[in-house]
């Protein structure tokens, strides 16, 4: 039993970083897309939105391109459509590779009783074809993202939509799992008993410590031993 004492009955757990390798692929898909509004590579703007980029690794990709555009909505989404355009194509040209052992995590979870929600920064389409691509179709219960629960990261919607759908009872039931500390932040705030960050992601220990993670596993492999000891 894990040592809040509760049951898990649910994972929410995030895929790029987490569960699905990244391995350069949401920044490559970002240069893509800040370069289609002008913003090239190499320069002080490029360089300036990179940072902030990797600094919110985890939230809504749609939120940062505002953030970024000070909030023009015309080109914060065309700049989202060409990065959910180009991480599209490096999922069609057969990039996506799981982190070694995530299947086998969520089987073992699932086969224990334990409901298993996918939840993502990116567009619908781009999670859908990831899961395709991966053969995740049918792998977990439930699979979320931003629009499907109002908003997307560090805000709790996407854990809580998972509770409400799968019908687990109680907050206290919920793990939430994730390698930033937007992730991190976003199961605190949902109030579940047990929030590990990853290191096969984008942030620190100390990153995912200073967000409220409550573990940090090297692994979502070692995701089982702790939910199932």
């Amino acid at each position: 039993m894990p040592e809040s004492d509760h049951p898990i009955r649910l994972a929410c757990l995030d895929m790029a970083g987490t569960t699905v390798a990244d391995d350069g692929t949401v920044v490559a898909a970002f240069t893509h897309a800040m370069a289609a509004q002008g913003v090239e590579p190499g320069t002080d703007p490029f360089e300036q939105a990179l940072d902030y980029v990797r600094a919110t690794m985890g939230e809504s990709k749609i939120r940062v391109f505002r953030s970024l555009f000070d909030d023009d909505e015309a080109v914060a989404q065309a700049a989202n459509t060409a990065f959910e355009d180009a991480y599209g194509a490096i999922v069609a040209d057969g990039g996506m590779v799981a982190i070694p052992g995530a299947p086998e995590a969520i089987a073992t979870l699932r086969s224990n009783g334990v409901k298993v929600c996918l939840t993502t920064g990116f567009a619908a389409p781009t999670r859908d074809a990831i899961l395709e691509a991966l053969g995740w179709l049918d792998l977990v219960d439930l699979a979320l993202a931003p629009a499907d629960a109002g908003r997307g990261r560090p805000f709790p919607d996407m854990v809580l939509t998972a509770l409400l759908r799968l019908e687990v009872d109680d907050v206290a039931q919920v793990a939430v799992v994730g390698d930033t500390a937007n992730d991190v932040l976003s199961g605190v705030r949902a109030g579940a008993s047990i929030v590990a960050g990853v290191r096969t992601g984008a942030h620190t220990d100390a990153q995912l410590r200073a967000a409220g993670a409550t573990h940090v596993l090297d692994s979502v492999a070692d995701l089982p031993q702790l939910l199932l000891a």
